[in-house]
């Protein structure tokens, strides 16, 4: 770790080490750290949206396909002018499947800590995202993270079958005992049936529509 953000000359850094250039790393992974953050979004747009946007007056989230901004990882100083005009960032929302390689989940917790960090380090208010794939990334999902601080989840398709419902409280459950949070931002519903001992424990949850759910109100409302 010595030379995790040393430069050799010649050498491309395809590994992006200035993103963690200044950072404090936590677990066996060396995940980097976010500091947390006392402000909260009453207002959030997606990365895709953000970049041809000019009210700037609410939070860039990632809740949206990868493809959409995945740019980010590799060309991130493109978009740091842009992202500096918000009011603050969700650190990206990398994608975890259960099914992906466990190599794989924790590559993607690393990046969206990474961006998190250097966003931070640029001046940008961040919330951590937390994002969990199977039982084995639940540790890593806090790594970095503060406890007693804000974080966010997206639960936008990760509730409305019941067994994925199940997967999604039962990683809520082990992220709430080990980050102790005091605020939640939800992007996506956030039913009293997963989210209603939190309140009830005096954590503030701050739910917000996903787009999809928006747009299929205004076509239904038309």
């Amino acid at each position: 770790m010595s030379k995790i953000n040393s430069t050799r000359s010649g050498c491309k850094d395809v590994f992006r080490a200035f993103l963690v250039k200044n950072a404090h790393f936590d677990s066996d992974l060396e995940i980097p750290c976010i500091v947390p953050e006392s402000s909260l979004p009453e207002r959030m747009i997606p990365f895709s949206k953000a970049i041809s946007n000019t009210d700037y007056d609410q939070w860039v989230h990632f809740y949206e396909d990868d493809a959409k901004f995945e740019r980010i990882w590799n060309n991130p100083e493109k978009y740091l002018p842009i992202l500096k005009k918000f009011k603050g960032a969700i650190s990206p929302d990398f994608s975890l499947y259960r099914d992906m390689p466990l190599v794989m989940q924790q590559w993607n917790i690393y990046r969206g800590r990474a961006i998190g960090h250097w966003l931070q380090e640029n001046g940008i208010p961040v919330i951590p995202n937390i994002r969990y794939g199977d039982s084995r990334t639940y540790p890593l999902s806090c790594a970095g993270v503060t406890k007693g601080g804000s974080i966010a989840v997206g639960s936008h398709g990760c509730i409305k079958l019941v067994r994925e419902r199940k997967y999604f409280a039962q990683g809520l459950a082990y992220v709430v005992k080990t980050l102790e949070p005091k605020a939640i931002v939800v992007y996506g519903t956030a039913p009293d049936s997963v989210f209603g001992e939190y309140r009830r424990a005096g954590i503030t949850i701050i739910q917000f529509d996903s787009d999809y759910a928006v747009s299929h109100d205004k076509a239904v409302s038309t």
